[in-house]
Parts: C-alpha cells; sequence; structure tokens
C-alpha cells in the first residue's frame, strides 16, 4: 500500500503563494479594462471613453483594493497552511475549505459565467486548495 506523506500544507501554501501572485498583477499590472470586458459588456473602448471617461480611471483603484485583498488572502492561507493546518489544529480544515470555497474558487466559477480568457489559468489555480484538502483528508 502506498503511504501518503503529508504533503498537504506545502500544497495548501502554494495556492497561498498564487494568490500573492494574482495580487501583485491585480495591483500593478492589470489593465484597468481588458479587452474580454469590453466583448462582455458589448461595447468598444472608444464608447466608454467617450461616455464615461473616468471608468478606467476609477476601475484603477478597485483593482488596487482587490489586488490588495488578494494579496492578504495568499498571505494569510500561506500562514494557515505552515501553521494550524501543518499542525492539523481543530478547525484547520473547514477554514481551508471556507476560505477555498469564498476565495479562489469563486473566482473561478465567475470567470466561466463571464466566459473570461482567464478562466482555464484561475481554475488551475483553485487546484492546490483543493489537493491539499484530498490529501489532508487521506492523512490521518
Amino acid at each position: 500500500m502506498i503511504k501518503l506523506k503529508p504533503y498537504s500544507a506545502s500544497i495548501l501554501a502554494l495556492g497561498g503563494f498564487l494568490l500573492i501572485a494574482m495580487g501583485v498583477y491585480f495591483i500593478f499590472l492589470r489593465p484597468p479594462i481588458l479587452s474580454e470586458d469590453y466583448r462582455y459588456i458589448g461595447t468598444t473602448s472608444s464608447i466608454v471613453q467617450e461616455n464615461l471617461p473616468q471608468l478606467a480611471v476609477w476601475l484603477q483603484k478597485v483593482f488596487w483594493v482587490m489586488g490588495g485583498y488578494i494579496f492578504t488572502t495568499g498571505l494569510l492561507t500561506i500562514f494557515i497552511a505552515l501553521t494550524s493546518f501543518r499542525a492539523r489544529t481543530y478547525g484547520a480544515f473547514s477554514i481551508a475549505l471556507i476560505s477555498g470555497i469564498t476565495s479562489i474558487a469563486t473566482m473561478a466559477v465567475i470567470t466561466f459565467i463571464l466566459d473570461s480568457d482567464f478562466k482555464w489559468m484561475l481554475s488551475a489555480f483553485a487546484l492546490p486548495w483543493l489537493i491539499a484538502l484530498i490529501l489532508y483528508r487521506f492523512h490521518k
């Protein structure tokens, strides 16, 4: 029989690192409006610029805030993974499960609803969470 090593904490920490990277992207690199945004709302950049000239400026600030929250979620996930999840503290599994569902899993589902160009990448970002939770349950 194959004995599973308790890698679940390291894999969950990887999920946290991916969130940190995503937060940095949203803060420093993400354009305020992507081509897929125009496609989804059925308009063009020139129409938006003409009718809502401050939208991009406002959205940039929204993404800075969102990026900060994503970064913080990743940081806290790494901390939980390397402390209470690794030590199998009571409630650690539930917290990891709920935080995964309400953060990266929700984001991944919404990208499919929006038919985002990034839907598969964000789904891949959710995989470490799922794998870590499965391994956690197998390792006693």
